[in-house]
């Protein structure tokens, strides 16, 4: 008796869909990179051998993004048949997982500030390739726009960072401590910048008054916003209370230069929690700082800006009392730290004065 005949293999779908498939599924993927966990193994780890893993994984990416984008931008040829679309398709979906596992091989013991910049690297590269196949998928081969968006398109940008991410949890410590510093450095810069000016809108109110001014005329007066509205420039007391908040700025910056410093002497590679809990602090000096440049902005509210200090001296002195009591300041009564807390807390002290009788009010 005859064997019955096997079932015929499925059809595949034309190419473009099954481009716009892949770029679904890739992005699919990105939440279990956000959130993931590092896996559970008994093998000893092996650092050199998890970046050469690593660095050969963005290779083969890199390799797909280049292959993919040769077969289906390239004119006058035409697409390839449904099958070849299928295993360009798989290849590059296999070296996005295989990636991405690299990744999860990472274990946490190695230090959450090194998890956390292989994670962004990785989800920069996912992010990427995901971008490439949607354009691929939805842009006309024949037009210029095409082109462009491949051109500028960061997957394999991403891939190249990969040999640039900090081999240890310490140089991953100093890169984002670095970040950090530049990021207090440039707001200091630009609160100066404003106050030396005296235009706390850099100019942007004048140019609107002189492209308004015919038009307009006496009514700008009234306009909130405009160059001759009392709500757009500072007060002598708005001025005398924005030096406290520079200064507490300066010193945020001070802090920042002082902690890298001590990491960077004193640091050692094997105590990953407790230079992951100096960054995580760290990481709180930025965003508070950028809060209290924006709260010295007129029309100023003098108990935003008093809050916005306060919140800013808590995660300092937060910083300072971590990094104190870390291995990085191994002589803590002889150190900068009380120096620097007595200027943060002169600081506030002349911040809460200023505010007083606004607050009494």
């Amino acid at each position: 008796m005859a064997s019955a005949a096997a079932p015929a293999a499925p059809t595949p779908a034309p190419p473009l869909e099954q481009l716009r498939h892949l770029a679904g599924d890739l992005r699919l993927l990105l939440p279990g990179v956000r959130v993931g966990e590092a896996q559970e193994t008994t093998k000893e780890f092996s650092r050199e051998a998890f970046w050469r893993r690593l660095n050969e994984a963005a290779e083969q990416v890199s390799r797909e993004a280049t292959t993919l984008t040769e077969v289906f931008s390239r004119l006058p040829r035409p697409l390839p048949s449904s099958q070849e679309a299928q295993r360009l398709c798989e290849q590059v979906h296999a070296s996005i997982t295989a990636i991405i596992e690299v990744y999860y091989s990472l274990p946490k013991d190695q230090g959450i500030t090194l998890r956390k910049l292989v994670r962004s690297a990785t989800l920069d590269i996912v992010e990427g390739m995901a971008q490439l196949v949607e354009v691929l998928s939805t842009t006309p081969a024949q037009s210029p726009e095409n082109s462009d968006l491949i051109s500028c398109n960061n997957v394999w940008v991403a891939c190249e960072q990969v040999p640039q991410i900090p081999r240890d949890n310490k140089a991953a410590a100093l890169l984002m401590l670095t970040k950090n510093v530049d990021l207090v450095k440039d707001a200091h810069e630009e609160m100066e910048r404003a106050v030396e000016e005296c235009d706390p809108y850099h100019g942007l109110l004048n140019d609107d008054e002189e492209d308004n001014s015919d038009s307009h005329g006496d009514e700008q007066d009234h306009v909130l916003g405009c160059p001759n509205n009392q709500d757009s420039y500072w007060s002598e007391e708005d001025q005398e209370l924005i030096i406290p908040c520079l200064a507490l700025v300066r010193a945020s910056k001070a802090c920042l230069k002082k902690v890298r410093v001590s990491v960077a002497e004193n640091g050692k590679k094997d105590q990953v929690t407790q230079l992951d809990d100096i960054v995580d602090i760290s990481d709180e000096i930025s965003p508070s700082v950028d809060d209290l440049a924006l709260s010295i902005y007129p029309p100023m509210c003098y108990l935003t800006v008093r809050m916005s200090a306060a919140k800013l001296v808590s995660v300092l002195k937060k910083a300072l009392e971590i990094t104190k009591a870390s291995h990085v300041t191994p002589q803590p009564e002889d150190s900068w730290i009380p120096l620097l807390i007595n200027a943060i807390d002169h600081c506030m002290d002349r911040i809460k004065e200023l505010t007083q009788n606004e607050l009494e009010l």
